[in-house]
């Protein structure tokens, strides 16, 4: 298996920008289109843990597009294969001095492309 194929590593981390500026955005169809439309995708939230994609549906469509701004920092995209990769970052509100948000997920490419099929945000004390 290759890890971290450049071409491969290009197209996540394209995938992975596109889903940063739908969120900070509130692009809703974007971020819908990047999750994997799957009962089994998962996304465990500061708030929430949200099980399928009707779900994680509901949970964009109802939350409120103020303070979403932020910065990333300490990014990891790795690949495995052709076909699997993990996207891990931390990332800063202003609204939010002294805490880090903490962001994984792992996407999988399928024949519509690359689409997130779990994912995981945290915030801790920094």
């Amino acid at each position: 298996m290759v890890i971290d194929d450049a071409t491969v590593k290009a197209e996540v981390e394209a995938a992975f920008r596109a889903y940063e500026a739908a969120l900070v955005d509130n692009d809703v169809p974007t971020l819908e289109a990047l999750f994997r439309d799957d009962p089994r995708t998962i996304r465990y939230g500061i708030g929430e843990n949200l099980y399928g994609m009707d779900a994680i549906r509901a949970f964009r469509r109802a939350r409120s597009a103020q303070g979403l701004a932020r910065t990333l920092s300490e990014t990891v995209i790795t690949t495995y294969g052709r076909d699997c990769a993990t996207a891990m970052t931390l990332f800063h509100r202003p609204g939010a001095p002294g805490r880090i948000g903490r962001q994984s997920q792992t996407w999988v490419r399928f024949a519509d492309g690359w689409r997130v099929v779990a994912a995981h945000v945290s915030v801790i004390e920094g």
